[in-house]
């Protein structure tokens, strides 16, 4: 059963915030648009490039309105140790990032591959009113493109009708 055109489901988890552990909630991005997104594990090898792509990226998100939440089941402790690497992380990551330790929050989206008690690659984004947008899931051997990712959330923002290419600033489908 598809999540789009339906409210997000609530959480509250810990997550790592600016190196702290902080508790967040949806009630803290209510009436935001936001992106959500899973990766397997800490201390691996395709995950690190897409967090530091949404980092890259965090400025554009920002500018379009749209908070960055990353999550996976790893536990805060292992967020900070992992991202405390410079030889990985070259750059602070500034976004949040849930620790899903009880799998509460995969499990609300449907991205906890069970058997494994890791998340699939998982994306979601959540509109201004709540109402998810999109979802995408892939397997846990294809990392995602943080720029398509933002490339979608304009896309759904713009309000028109927006082909497969079409970029912030182009001119809508007829």
């Amino acid at each position: 059963m598809s999540l789009i055109g339906k409210p997000a489901p609530e959480w509250c988890a810990n997550a790592y915030v600016n190196g702290e552990e902080k508790q967040i909630s949806s009630k803290d991005f209510a009436g935001k648009w936001h992106v959500l997104y899973w990766y397997p594990l800490d201390f691996t090898f395709v995950c690190p490039t897409e967090i530091k792509g949404f980092q890259r990226l965090a400025g554009d998100f920002k500018d379009d309105g749209v908070a960055v939440i990353g999550a996976s089941t790893d536990s805060f402790f292992s967020h900070k140790a992992w991202f405390a690497d410079k030889s990985i992380f070259d750059q602070e990551i500034t976004h949040p990032v849930i620790a899903d330790t009880n799998h509460s929050v995969s499990e609300a989206f449907g991205v906890l591959k069970g058997d494994a008690g890791i998340a699939f690659r998982g994306t979601v984004i959540v509109d201004d009113k709540g109402i998810v947008r999109s979802v995408a899931i892939n397997d846990l051997s294809a990392g995602r493109s943080p720029s398509e990712v933002l490339r979608t959330v304009q896309a759904l923002q713009s309000g028109g009708l927006c082909g497969a290419d079409w970029s912030k600033g182009d001119d809508f489908a007829a």
